[in-house]
């Protein structure tokens, strides 16, 4: 089996059971824009993004923007599932000229001009078709493409209050060592960071702190006093790391990736 096989069958494992995901009273997946703003980039994507600007960047899963508006490029293109986090990418980029894209990446891929980076921050593991992914990426990239992802899968922090909740073990899988095979796979070498990842949560307001939280466990607001409870009692401790890869693009300089297929 390929690393990619591997990555997407652990990936499937994560599959909500269908009884509790038909009980959910919102979709667990998503991620609100307060949260995850474009203030909260990591200093180390940010400065792989800029060691090959100037000029524009291409944010996949683009999010709040936290990966690519604060590097001061040229020009912004966007691509993401969520029109909501588009709209708030746009007023976020303030004056630079921006592009954005609804849709799911490499779907869309074809639609959207190359740029000279790439950046694509805490996307991958939603992503099953990794090597797709991985290949239009690098095709939209004249200079760079940077991929930043947690060393482990995000929801692994769930894991004791979806136990609690839901009596039911989760995955661990696939991790940053597994997405380290991908590349080699498709013969990419890139240069990697690993790096404390501060916590995503530490300028939040406890309460959109607890609707996160509920929402991912597929949980009604009657249960917050529980949830809050069982999350002081089951807290994630752990170390947070996170790693970043960036590595060239192959895009032709001057020539959109629509143009080359890409």
């Amino acid at each position: 089996m390929t690393a990619a096989q591997r990555w997407a069958d652990e990936l499937a494992a994560w599959a909500i059971d269908p009884a509790i995901l038909a009980a959910a009273p919102e979709s667990p997946y998503g991620f609100p824009p307060a949260i995850f703003g474009s203030g909260r980039g990591s200093a180390v994507t940010l400065d792989a993004v800029r060691g090959r600007l100037p000029g524009s960047v291409l944010d996949v899963g683009c999010g709040g923007g936290a990966a690519s508006i604060p590097v001061g490029a040229a020009e912004l293109l966007a691509v993401d599932e969520s029109e909501a986090m588009l709209a708030h990418y746009r007023a976020a980029a303030g004056s630079t000229p921006v592009r954005t894209w609804r849709g799911r990446w490499p779907d869309v891929a074809a639609e959207v001009p190359a740029a000279d980076v790439v950046v694509a921050a805490n996307v991958v593991y939603n992503v099953p078709d990794i090597a797709d992914f991985l290949t239009a990426l690098t095709a939209h990239a004249r200079r760079r493409v940077v991929v930043e992802l947690t060393d482990t899968h995000p929801w692994v922090s769930l894991a004791g209050l979806w136990r609690h909740f839901h009596d039911q073990d989760r995955p661990d899988g696939p991790t940053v060592e597994l997405f380290r095979e991908v590349l080699a796979e498709l013969g990419l070498q890139p240069t990697a960071t690993s790096w404390e990842r501060p916590d995503l949560f530490r300028d939040a307001a406890p309460e959109e702190i607890l609707a996160f939280t509920r929402r991912r466990l597929c949980l009604p607001a009657s249960r917050d006093a529980e949830i809050a409870a069982a999350m002081a009692r089951e807290a994630d401790d752990r170390a947070r790391t996170a790693t970043t890869f960036w590595w060239p693009g192959t895009a032709e300089p001057g020539i959109s990736a629509l143009a080359t297929g890409g």
